[in-house]
């Protein structure tokens, strides 16, 4: 037996929220940035513990909270991106920007605002993408990581995309959390690999 899970990845342009969604199912990491012409789905399936789970992972481009960090509006409504029916959520930020971590900060404000009364607690994961960029970097991870945790009650990952470091462990922290929350008694999940993604991905 498996089931479905759907995945938003959510945060401001230019920040990798694309290039982190292929490296996990693709392997390729694209040299020169394009952004994203509004939001893709991509559902690919994943075999956890000998079960398959159909995954939904929302790219949502140009995801607008409100306004943006610069005070400007995007334009991008809240079904577009898909806050109230989403399962877990990716909030990626550039490790070297603080305008693209406030960005995050206020799209968490925005989840639990807008998630239905008496809906499940969906898990969200802050992700600090740009690792391979550490000596531009805006603030010490110790103390980004320690207010996400603990002031925002989030998980918290740094990735570079670039390197594929730690793109799979982003993923599979963020199934676990979801997949335990869903289901209390599933055993703990183990990443074990990945395949082509024409196929399966084995977590």
């Amino acid at each position: 037996m498996g089931g479905s899970l759907r995945v938003a990845v959510l945060g401001a342009p230019g920040v990798g929220k694309t290039a982190i969604i292929r490296q996990f199912l693709f392997g390729d990491y694209p040299e020169r940035h394009r952004p994203t012409d509004g939001p893709r789905l991509y559902r690919p399936a994943v075999l956890l513990d000998g079960a398959v789970y159909d995954l939904s992972i929302r790219d949502c481009a140009g995801a607008d909270p409100g306004p943006s960090p610069g005070g400007q509006e995007e334009g991008t409504g809240q079904k577009d991106w898909g806050l109230q029916d989403t399962d877990a959520f990716v909030l990626v930020y550039d490790i070297c920007s603080p305008d693209s971590f406030h960005y995050v900060k206020v799209l968490r404000q925005r989840i639990a605002e807008t998630r239905p009364a008496g809906a499940p607690e969906a898990p969200i994961l802050v992700v600090g993408n740009k690792r391979d960029r550490q000596r531009l970097r805006f603030g010490p991870r110790r103390a980004l990581a320690a207010l996400v945790r603990r002031g925002w009650r989030c998980g918290y990952l740094e990735c570079s995309a670039k390197y594929n470091w730690h793109v799979l462990r982003l993923f599979r922290e963020l199934l676990r959390c979801a997949l335990v929350r869903a289901r209390p008694a599933h055993p703990a999940l183990r990443l074990q690999g990945a395949l082509h993604p024409a196929r399966c991905i084995l977590m």
